[in-house]
């Protein structure tokens, strides 16, 4: 396939463009700069401009521009920031493949686990309804965004993803280095669950639902084992062989962080990858400990 690419140069798309090349699939990248080569193609979110033209005849797009939720304390400005990063960009590809003479196929658009909020130790799946916090709205826009394509008869897949492993970046790049000098810790009460996947398994996850035309909506990007805070930092601190004796209490985290704190760090998401797994795709990585091995594997 021919597949054009939004966020390339990020964590999950700088490992996706050479996976999908390798497994023979042309690559086009999404810029907001001038092109400097053949298989880039301009576009400027922020100012509502892109290049369709560029775009007829390809057969997918991957959409995985935004920023980073966790980067900081959500003030007011850091929301819109948020919101602006993933609605209007998201909005603006999606009508303009729509326009299209010669549309994709399928249109890829990320998403993410916020969508259900904080939700105890209740399993999620993708039949279950969104929460109502900011996170929980801000994702209900943002693949409402992505769901315009469906109307020129586009389908539209929404990968709710989980946190990525991968020491390159995200949560757990960020994670390392106060584990490794001893200071790793459990956060808050510990019993929250998380959802991740192996920076590996989305990008099959991606190809996957790429080449799966039954497949469109919601489709959870979770390994099939969450596992709690607690059981978390604990795999993390065995498998870099480092003591996880800190302990961060939650009013520190909501001292630092405001809103997103209970948003995101202390709120427990616990997510089933149910569509993945009635369709047949088979996870490299399904437990945590071969997960975090495989990542921080130093000799690959």
């Amino acid at each position: 396939m021919r597949v054009a690419i939004t966020g390339a140069s990020g964590l999950v798309g700088s490992a996706l463009v050479p996976y999908l090349t390798t497994e023979g699939h042309e690559v086009v990248r999404l810029v907001r700069r001038a092109p400097k080569a053949k298989d880039e193609v301009r576009w400027e979110p922020d100012a509502g401009a892109i290049d369709a033209s560029a775009l007829e005849g390809v057969d997918a797009v991957v959409h995985l521009a935004g920023e980073n939720i966790a980067e900081g304390r959500w003030t007011e400005s850091r929301k819109a920031r948020l919101r602006s990063s993933r609605v209007g960009p998201t909005r603006l590809l999606a009508d303009a493949l729509a326009g299209l003479s010669r549309k994709p196929r399928v249109l890829v658009s990320s998403s993410a686990v916020g969508y259900y909020g904080s939700r105890g130790d209740a399993w999620m799946t993708e039949k279950d309804e969104p929460s109502d916090g900011f996170l929980s709205r801000l994702t209900v826009e943002w693949e409402n965004a992505a769901a315009r394509a469906t109307r020129a008869g586009i389908r539209v897949v929404c990968l709710r993803t989980g946190i990525v492993l991968s020491p390159s970046g995200g949560a757990l790049g960020k994670m390392l280095l106060p584990f490794k000098v001893g200071l790793g810790g459990v956060l808050g009460p510990g019993t929250q669950y998380m959802s991740w996947i192996a920076l590996d398994d989305l990008l099959g996850v991606t190809h996957h639902v790429l080449d799966r035309p039954d497949i469109a909506g919601p489709v959870n990007a979770v390994a099939p084992a969450p596992a709690t805070n607690t059981e978390f930092t604990k795999t993390l601190g065995r498998v870099l062989g480092r003591p996880t004796v800190a302990r961060v209490p939650a009013f520190a985290l909501r001292l630092a962080f405001g809103e997103m704190a209970d948003a995101a760090l202390l709120a427990s998401t616990r997510v089933k990858p149910e569509r993945l797994l009635a369709t047949g795709y088979r996870f490299r990585f399904p437990e945590l400990e071969g997960a975090l091995r495989h990542v921080l594997d130093s000799r690959r």
